[in-house]
């Protein structure tokens, strides 16, 4: 990320520590240790054998467009809702993209002034034909394109044919495709697609091999500030991925997004984003140092992707303090000036262009929503004409949002907190509603708990690969929380009806959640096995009666004033130790509330 001095490699068929850096000897060696397969190690190992231009660390130099033109990563996605499942009409792998709609989108793009997009993997569908749309001269779209390749984990065969498509495609378009990264987020500890880092890097060395792009890996920061060296040896620059607004949920300590010690107010969301930008700015920082430690001080650093969201879509309000168009354009516009006063990253690729829900709960991130309408982050680029529309909604950035103390409602005086009985009397809330974790399916049945009426809620679990569950809980956005605070010295009641855990003995889950003043939302969950705490798996009614007082055990975070699940059944295998499985048995569930 910092100016490159050039050099120019030699022409040669032979690897001399006269005309090249260490670090190409490294490469050289890599190749020979990870890919005789694909090319013989002699001479000149993987290197291509045509002029390319090295900086002064040895690594191809990027092209001048990285300093130069604004950049974003793009998908063209519109109504697909799932991804992973092609028998769903809904599923990524069903939407049908045409010529027309990325010609659409890029000129929307052109006008808001990027001049570069980032592909996240090469494909005929999107990538193949978005390059080929890009070199049209009638289309008049002036892109340079920063490639992917997508590899799926240990999935062997897909990684190949990525690599086959797009050395093809960097080969095709050289003009136009200016630098290719081999994996996205692959590496870091919590991919659900990870590789070893000397599979990744031999991958990264026979694509080097092929074309004579510069050649990188995408991955997280935390990665890339304590990266492998046999990962370090094969690249030309770094790509790194940074997520303020992601780090104040997964990681709530990682920089003071609350800013309690500014006066609630419009100042407070601006020391916010400020902080933002700083976390940004420290993540990058912390990629820089540690590369820079390993002897790769001329090695570039990129941004490839950061962003922040318009609307928070995670359906359990984590971002309920910065999902704002307001906020999203103050990230953007800070992240744009930082990379403009070159002090800090060669090249931003802002996330994303475009929303994508088939993300679900990772939606919303898009400087224009699916249906093409710019976002207020970008709104000043163009003016609002028939082809560049707005997105509904006026705002100034005085509107953006910023942690409050959660307002603490009048506590329930009665008895009993009714949840779902024909029979027990007492407070009875109105706006809440059943939802599922997932997939998990409740229907009403004439089957009712001794004492409580004919009728019953029946649950059928429907398993993830991690489990099931569902919760009763405010309807609102953002959700309204009850005070149970003079519960805590009494129980959550609820009869089932099951033989859930007869055959080996699984454990059932029950749990609430709540609010709280600074750290956030905080589930407790209990494990419970049969003869615990009433519960049998006989398929017999039994009452369940668990003392308040043991959710706070498990979880003393938790705050009853700001209870948010009022009641939660679930199976997490994670947190059971049960297994994932299918056709796991109907549980019947009535009679549920709180009693002092």
């Amino acid at each position: 990320m910092r100016p490159q001095q050039k050099v120019t490699f030699m022409k040669s068929t032979q690897l001399s520590t006269m005309a090249i850096h260490p670090a190409q000897l490294a490469r050289a060696a890599l190749a020979c240790a990870f890919a005789l397969i694909l090319v013989s190690c002699g001479g000149g190992g993987k290197t291509p054998t045509t002029d390319v231009t090295l900086t002064a660390g040895g690594q191809r130099a990027l092209s001048p467009a990285f300093a130069q033109r604004k950049a974003v990563n793009y998908s063209p996605y519109r109504t697909a809702t799932t991804v992973g499942d092609a028998s769903k009409a809904t599923d990524i792998a069903n939407e049908d993209i045409t010529d027309a709609m990325v010609i659409e989108d890029l000129n929307l793009l052109k006008q808001a002034g990027f001049g570069m997009i980032r592909l996240f993997n090469s494909d005929v569908k999107v990538a193949e034909r978005t390059l080929r749309v890009i070199s049209d001269p009638a289309n008049n779209l002036d892109f340079k394109v920063y490639l992917g390749m997508w590899m799926a984990g240990y999935n062997e065969p897909g990684n190949q044919a990525q690599i086959a498509l797009g050395v093809a495609l960097a080969k095709s378009y050289p003009d136009i495709v200016v630098a290719v990264s081999v994996g996205n987020e692959s590496l870091v500890n919590w991919s659900d697609h990870a590789m070893k880092p000397a599979v990744l890097a031999s991958h990264i060395a026979y694509v080097r091999s092929q074309i004579t792009q510069p050649v990188t890996t995408d991955d997280n920061w935390a990665y890339y500030a304590a990266a492998d060296r046999v990962i370090l040896d094969a690249i030309d620059f770094a790509s790194v991925h940074s997520y303020a607004m992601v780090d104040t949920h997964y990681n709530p300590t990682s920089w003071d997004w609350k800013q309690t010690a500014v006066p609630t107010g419009p100042d407070r969301a601006v020391a916010m984003m400020k902080a933002a930008m700083d976390s940004t700015k420290k993540d990058y920082a912390a990629a820089r140092s540690f590369i820079d430690s390993k002897g790769y001080s001329a090695m570039p650093i990129i941004v490839g992707e950061t962003g922040w969201m318009a609307e928070d879509a995670s359906g359990a309000n984590w971002y309920k303090f910065l999902a704002h168009p307001a906020n999203q354009k103050i990230y953007f516009d800070r992240l744009q000036a930082w990379w403009i006063d070159g002090s800090g990253p060669k090249a931003v690729f802002y996330f994303e262009a475009f929303d994508e829900q088939w993300k679900g709960s990772d939606d919303k991130w898009g400087l224009f929503n699916r249906f093409r309408e710019a976002r207020f982050a970008i709104q000043s680029t163009h003016p609002q004409t028939s082809t560049f529309k707005y997105a509904a909604g006026t705002y100034a950035t005085t509107d953006a949002l910023y942690f409050k103390l959660p307002t603490v409602h009048t506590a329930v005086s009665q008895s009993n907190y009714v949840i779902y009985s024909e029979t027990v009397t007492g407070f009875a809330p109105t706006g809440l509603r059943w939802d599922p974790f997932v997939n998990t399916f409740w229907q009403p049945v004439a089957d009712g708990a001794p004492g409580d009426g004919m009728e019953s809620y029946e649950i059928d679990p429907r398993p993830e690969t991690w489990g099931w569950g569902m919760l009763y809980q405010s309807a609102a956005n953002p959700p309204v929380t009850e005070n149970l605070s003079q519960f805590a010295a009494g129980s959550l009641n609820v009869y089932l009806k099951t033989s859930y855990g007869a055959a080996k003995n699984e454990k059932i889950e029950i749990g609430i959640s709540t609010d709280t003043d600074l750290d956030g939302a905080q589930e407790a969950f209990l494990q419970i096995s049969n003869g615990q705490y009433g519960y049998c798996n006989t398929n017999a009614w039994c009452k369940l009666t668990i003392p308040i007082k043991d959710f706070v055990t498990v979880n003393p975070k938790i705050d009853l004033r700001l209870v948010l699940s009022r009641f939660m059944i679930a199976d997490r295998f994670a947190f059971t130790g049960n297994t994932t499985a299918t056709g796991l048995p109907k549980i019947r569930m009535d009679a549920v509330y709180w009693s002092k």
